[in-house]
């Protein structure tokens, strides 16, 4: 469904993506771990469009997407949710969920209630200003809002950063649920545990470059990886 080919990504002179290689299938869970730096974000910006590679591609079902800018990538079927969450503190739990139906206006309503159906207490805060809500309750409305666009293939970067670890199994069963929906998911995560028990795939990146892969399994017994980001 997605696949990288030796994707090189830059920050002016410095080379932040040194030929990455990735590819995720219809209907999997996937992972990307690595410690701070190591490029994971950038790789699901590029990926997103909100950063242009200067070498390799990318494709999404076949197309290649390198070289198109964001909006036209989520009316493909991909949509983000970004490190930190980025909702938008003064709209209300509806008009952040509204934002992200910009481009899939008709099915608004069921779109809705899909969102209400996965994450009940957005329902019940949807007139209160998203600033106002709990860091959990912010990061359920930022996965929401994602879903909006209706998307095939969802990337969320770092959705368990700052939460409670009763909230965290709460955000993974999630999206678990999200996925057997038929929702492909790559995670970018720094819980490597828990990433990799969810995932079927992994990647290990560092330094802008992927040095281990394999299945989820296969990783969390791998001594390189147990030493460097299991503990």
């Amino acid at each position: 469904m997605l696949r990288l080919e030796d994707v090189h990504t830059f920050y002016g002179n410095a080379e932040a993506l040194r030929g990455v290689k990735i590819e995720v299938g219809q209907g999997e869970i996937a992972c990307m771990i690595g410690n701070n730096g190591a490029g994971k974000s950038t790789t699901l910006m590029t990926i997103s469009g909100v950063i242009r590679p200067r070498g390799g591609r990318i494709l999404f079902e076949n197309r290649v997407i390198s070289h198109l800018p964001p909006y036209e990538i989520v009316k493909m079927g991909i949509s983000q949710v970004p490190e930190g969450r980025r909702i938008f503190s003064r709209l209300t739990v509806r008009e952040n969920l509204e934002m992200g139906a910009f481009l899939h206006s008709k099915n608004t309503n069921a779109n809705y209630e899909r969102v209400y159906s996965l994450f009940p207490i957005l329902k019940e805060r949807e007139k209160q200003p998203g600033g106002t809500l709990s860091g959990g309750e912010q990061q359920m409305l930022a996965i929401g809002r994602a879903l909006m666009s209706n998307p095939t293939m969802l990337l969320l970067d770092e959705p368990s950063l700052g939460l409670a670890p009763i909230i965290v199994s709460k955000i993974f069963k999630t999206i678990k649920d999200i996925n057997d929906e038929g929702v492909t998911v790559l995670l970018v995560e720094q819980n490597a545990h828990a990433a990799l028990r969810l995932s079927g795939k992994g990647y290990v990146l560092e330094s802008g470059k992927i040095i281990v892969h394999g299945t989820g399994e296969e990783l969390l017994k791998n001594e390189q990886v147990k030493k460097a980001y299991l503990g």
